[in-house]
């Protein structure tokens, strides 16, 4: 893990790394606090590590409850170079939206694709993350994203024991998806927003009953995806904290 960039404002730090291909940002409190948990943010499909809402939950976490928060580009997204499938993708859903035809076929086929490309990258993360000092090996270990993110957090969670607790968004629901939340099993929050014309509700409630975690909750909110209250964040806050606690709050 190589870090690029570093920069600091009201008691966090930023900084940027590359790992192999992959390329991320890591925010922490100014002062060291090892043994905090660890949360694991994975963005939108078609947005960034950056993208500001994630940035604004990342720093929230480090704020209010100590945590150190890293994200990653997903292959194809923010820094990453583009393939042609990515850029095929992305005409593709602007034609969809132009002739008022549903996204979610397009979405879930490439959102797969991506995240089972990402899987091995945020393990590798990972691998490195638990070897800083500054957080180290013992570090409690969450996962949050929405939409591309879910389909990566769910992955993970599959796959990898360190992750303790999942906190997820809205996400295109097919059947590959639903027969993969039937494997994770740790304690999931999942937010799903009510008036979204792009998120079918059903397809949302099929998702959480195919959870196979025996403690999993169902948030709804109105409005769409990205009008989530303040109240929503706070509550997955306090979820996060019940099952990986908390660090020193900046």
């Amino acid at each position: 893990m190589h870090f690029t960039a570093e920069t600091s404002s009201n008691g966090v730090v930023e900084r940027h790394f590359t790992l192999g291909e992959s390329t991320g940002v890591l925010w922490s409190p100014a002062t060291a606090n090892t043994g905090a948990p660890l949360l694991l943010c994975g963005h939108a499909g078609g947005m960034h590590k950056k993208a500001p809402g994630l940035v604004a939950g990342a720093r929230y976490s480090v704020g209010t409850a100590g945590y150190t928060v890293a994200a990653l580009d997903a292959p194809g997204h923010g820094d990453r170079p583009r393939s042609e499938r990515d850029l095929h993708c992305g005409e593709a859903i602007h034609r969809a939206r132009a002739a008022g035809e549903p996204i979610a076929p397009i979405v879930t086929d490439y959102s797969r694709w991506v995240a089972e490309r990402a899987l091995p990258e945020y393990r590798a993360a990972l691998d490195a993350l638990l070897a800083l000092p500054e957080i180290g090996a013992d570090a409690p270990v969450g996962y949050a994203g929405i939409t591309l993110g879910v389909v990566t957090g769910l992955l993970l969670a599959a796959a990898d024991p360190r992750i303790a607790a999942l906190s997820l968004g809205p996400v295109f629901v097919d059947d590959a998806l639903l027969e993969l939340a039937g494997r994770v099993t740790v304690p999931v929050q999942y937010r799903i927003p009510w008036h979204d014309s792009d998120f079918d509700r059903a397809s949302a409630l099929e998702l959480f009953d195919a959870l196979g975690s025996t403690e999993k909750t169902l948030h709804a909110h109105a409005g769409r995806y990205d009008q989530v209250p303040a109240t929503e964040r706070a509550s997955a806050a306090a979820f996060l904290a019940a099952h990986l606690g908390t660090g020193v709050p900046v």
